[in-house]
């Protein structure tokens, strides 16, 4: 299915950020039936955009917005919406669910956001139903694009399970096989939504340029020091079609346990046995899941027997057609002996410790295996939007998250770390964050790479495809 729209190069990116919900009152709905989008700054603009931007059988009156901060209260901007929104759709709190579904009557409220259990959605659906709203997800029928290029997906049955080294791991195979490879990247518009429509990076300086967040450098940068070409933004049939221009092959690089946008020639799908059984309790990780022609099954050299013999049992009953390859994620720094002994601070992947609901991460595995003597529990020192982020997700404990979605939060990040005392900082993060803040301290980077045990191995099955 494909899908048009503005790119974003015209049209104003100023729209009022106060918009709210009464002034929608003055649209004549005109038999239009009344939807509500709930989403998270990705899924939800990606549905809007290929299901009911240009359906005049549809209006909708607003997206509701979570697990990003600072998401709410925008607005999706005119120019991305098209001809039946002139004057954009609101971003309202997810909080305002209930009073939006009342005050727009509306019809059909629509869950687009990932990474969250099964539960967890049905309790939205039971709020959207005794309302007397439709509850609805789409499928990827609905949903997918179809491009002119071969389509390699790589995803994941929940954040941090290691699907950024297996798409590193991919995209060096088939750059090795002589192929053209361009990534797109699951959306994070955190910024000016009609600004990001379309972004393409292949330098540092392009990050720079479109002001990413830590959460983006985290996910484009390691593409750029492999010197590929990654895009990412708001409108993915645009995307789609600027990326094919110079593409042999599309790979897409998924995230948040999302499944991909665009229809797939092969689907590899990450699980972790450190979280056995939710890849069967999390929407839409059991979908990736069931859809995989390819499933690894990374961290084999940290869980134990127990847990891997669980997700590979669960693989085996829920998709028993899917190739199923083992593999380990070691890690390395550049100095072990800086770490024995020494009291150390461990920052770690922001979403892999929020909504990833991980309790351990690179840099906890790294402060144990060579041998820190004491990891500071940060939470008496941290600062601003970080507390905030603590009070929102207690169970983080004694890790640092390495939130960076704003200048703010980015500078409350810094000014934590420096607050604490401590021996050495241990990064966990994908990019060196560093580069990014002023850390004002001894500090270490971890990094990680996929290695596949055994036979079959992601090389082999990427020749029988392309070869």
């Amino acid at each position: 299915m494909s899908i048009s729209g503005s790119s974003g190069s015209s049209g104003s990116s100023n729209a009022s950020s106060s918009a709210n919900l009464s002034g929608l009152s003055n649209f004549s709905s005109g038999g239009r039936r009344k939807v509500l989008i709930m989403g998270a700054a990705g899924r939800d603009f990606h549905d809007f955009n290929t299901t009911f931007r240009q359906n005049s059988n549809y209006e909708v009156v607003a997206f509701t917005a979570t697990q990003i901060p600072d998401i709410a209260d925008k607005l999706y901007p005119a120019v991305l919406a098209g001809p039946l929104y002139p004057k954009g759709i609101p971003i309202r709190p997810e909080s305002e669910l209930a009073d939006i579904i009342k005050r727009e009557n509306v019809q059909e409220v629509v869950f687009s956001y990932s990474d969250v259990q099964h539960e967890y959605v049905m309790h939205r659906a039971s709020l959207a139903l005794a309302l007397g709203a439709d509850f609805r997800l789409l499928g990827s029928a609905n949903t997918q694009i179809k491009s002119s290029r071969p389509v390699v997906s790589i995803c994941a049955t929940r954040t941090g399970c290691g699907k950024s080294q297996t798409t590193r791991r991919i995209l060096g195979i088939l750059r090795g096989m002589g192929k053209q490879v361009v990534s797109i990247r699951h959306p994070m518009p955190y910024g000016d939504i009609a600004v990001q429509a379309v972004q393409r990076f292949a330098s540092i300086d392009d990050l720079k340029r479109h002001r990413c967040t830590i959460e983006e450098m985290e996910e484009y940068e390691p593409h750029i020091a492999l010197g590929s070409v990654i895009y990412a933004g708001v409108d993915y049939g645009a995307i789609l079609r600027e990326a094919e221009k110079e593409a042999d092959v599309i790979l897409w690089d998924g995230g948040n346990n999302d499944i991909p946008f665009y229809r797939s020639d092969l689907e590899v799908v990450v699980v972790d046995p450190l979280r056995a059984g939710h890849e069967l309790k999390y929407h839409p990780g059991e979908v990736n899941l069931r859809r995989a022609h390819v499933i690894v099954i990374n961290k084999m050299e940290s869980a134990n027997y127990q847990e891997i013999v669980t997700v590979r049992n669960n693989v085996l009953e829920y998709n028993p057609a899917a190739i199923i390859i083992e593999a380990a994620s070691p890690l390395t720094v550049s100095d072990p002996q800086q770490i024995r002994g020494k009291r150390v601070l461990v920052v770690e992947d922001g979403p892999t410790l929020t909504h990833g609901e991980m309790k351990i991460g690179a840099g906890v595995v790294a402060a144990q295996k060579f041998g820190a003597k004491e990891i500071i529990d940060p939470r008496p020192f941290v600062k601003g939007k970080i507390a905030e982020t603590f009070v929102k997700y207690p169970y983080i404990g004694h890790l640092l998250p390495a939130m960076g979605y704003g200048d703010e939060q980015v500078r409350d990040l810094e000014n934590t770390i420096n607050a604490i005392d401590c021996d050495l900082v241990i990064i966990g993060t994908p990019i060196d964050l560093s580069r990014i803040i002023n850390i004002r301290k001894p500090c270490m980077r971890v990094q990680y790479e996929l290695q596949e045990i055994g036979m079959p191995t992601l090389e082999s099955v990427l020749r029988q495809k392309f070869l």
